[in-house]
């Protein structure tokens, strides 16, 4: 029963993401694909993606115990306050925080979590900022 309530919850994601998609404006300066065409296939393999878990579904899964599902919605809160406070603190001290909370609880120790996270946020900080020149979070240090 879980796979045909979130094939249908799919469906209807499916359905208005299509619906949002109608709404974007075309430019006059606009190419020949225009702007709705990404969205509206995806919204297409979300919906045909949805319709086969929906109609064709696995045996009843098993459900992981109260302690995991808190430990997956730690993580869903980390990555909320990760893109809230991302301009606030910055790429480099809010990707440290996350990655390594984030390394710690897929069982890395707490050490080796901390390297995880600063060599993470360091590592794409100079990749996307120093090497491609793409912008960044600022923080309050300036990087």
């Amino acid at each position: 029963m879980s796979d045909r309530i979130f094939g249908v919850f799919g469906i209807l994601l499916a359905i208005g993401f299509a619906i949002s998609a109608l709404y974007i404006e075309e430019s006059f300066l606009s190419d020949a694909v225009g702007p709705k065409a990404f969205p509206l296939i995806i919204a297409a393999i979300l919906g045909i993606s949805s319709a086969v878990i929906a109609f064709r579904p696995d045996p009843e899964p098993q459900w992981p115990a109260l302690g995991r599902l808190v430990e997956i919605g730690a993580a869903v809160v980390v990555m909320i306050l990760y893109a809230e406070l991302l301009p606030v603190a910055g790429f480099v001290l809010a990707t440290a925080f996350a990655a390594g909370y984030l390394a710690w609880r897929l069982g890395s120790g707490p050490v080796e979590a901390v390297l995880t996270g600063v060599g993470t946020s360091v590592g794409i900080y100079v990749i996307f900022h120093l090497v491609l020149g793409l912008s960044l979070a600022r923080g309050p240090w300036g990087f």
